[in-house]
């Protein structure tokens, strides 16, 4: 995989995908979650540091010129980037992939993927079922590759690996719970199954599968028992309505089985009128 990124780099340099949205490059205040859980992303970009005594997890970045920000964020948060061992990324998307590589080689961390998105993030998404044919981020070498129900260990942290497969091929989500003053919060980070304009799910599907794929996704997601979640957009977990810059620290402020669930269900709804219409 990773002959073939390099082949790639020579053939097309990296390329942005169109205009970019203003919220995926606003900052945005770093503050935490929950327990050990923080985000450290733009305003819509999430950027997620899970922190432990033995050093850092970091899921997702946003564009390409991002990890100023990013550091920017976790030093205010009293930690160092260098500190990051783990890189995760919930898919294989520029906006969500594009300062993996500059990471990794500032801090030393190791790249983690599903086997799905491996190949797409070694090669800078040129594979892309959807959006490839070009390189649009730089590639990063994939150092380990992980399976559904894995469970990733640093310190005394534990998340756990869900494949939720569909926006891509190897799109993933971390389960992981956290004890606050006596209480446990079930926790998800989730890629949730949005379907890009464009992609195709029955007649010339995207890539094989990618429907089963989806529907596999809402099975899943509709079963999970969670007390918070976050997401790759800030957008999709209700971010703004539920904190705002300076807000005081409290375990509750995500707390939202019900939003999740609604979430969702209207993306399954979107799905299922999609498979109509395709089918007609």
């Amino acid at each position: 995989m990773r002959a073939l990124a390099t082949a790639c780099l020579l053939a097309v340099s990296v390329l942005p995908l169109g205009a970019q949205p203003e919220g995926w490059t606003r900052p945005f205040p770093a503050h935490r979650v929950v327990g050990n859980l923080y985000a450290v992303g733009t305003y819509d970009l999430g950027v997620f540091l899970v922190t432990s005594e033995a050093g850092h997890i970091l899921i997702n970045t946003a564009l390409e010129d991002s990890t100023t920000s990013i550091r920017d964020n976790i030093e205010s948060l009293g930690f160092r980037l260098e500190d990051i061992k783990i890189l995760l990324t919930m898919q294989a998307h520029w906006d969500h992939t594009a300062a993996l590589a500059e990471i990794k080689q500032i801090a030393g961390a190791e790249m983690w993927a599903t086997a799905g998105d491996a190949p797409v993030l070694e090669d800078g998404g040129f594979s892309d079922p959807h959006f490839g044919g070009r390189v649009s981020f730089q590639p990063v070498a994939v150092d380990r590759v992980l399976s559904d129900g894995e469970v990733i260990e640093l310190g005394s942290t534990r998340l756990t690996v869900i494949e939720t497969p569909g926006h891509t091929a190897g799109s993933s989500s971390y389960s992981m719970t956290v004890r606050e003053d006596d209480r446990e919060f079930r926790v998800v980070i989730a890629n949730m199954g949005t379907i890009n304009r464009g992609k195709k799910l029955v007649v010339d599907p995207t890539y094989p599968g990618v429907a089963e794929d989806f529907a596999k996704t809402f099975r899943r997601q509709k079963a999970m028992q969670i007390d918070i979640w976050v997401s790759a957009h800030g957008s999709q977990y209700g971010l703004h309505e539920k904190y705002h810059p300076g807000q005081a620290y409290d375990p509750d402020t995500f707390v939202d089985p019900e939003g999740f669930l609604a979430a969702v269900e209207r993306l399954e709804s979107l799905y299922l009128r999609q498979l109509e219409e395709e089918r007609r």
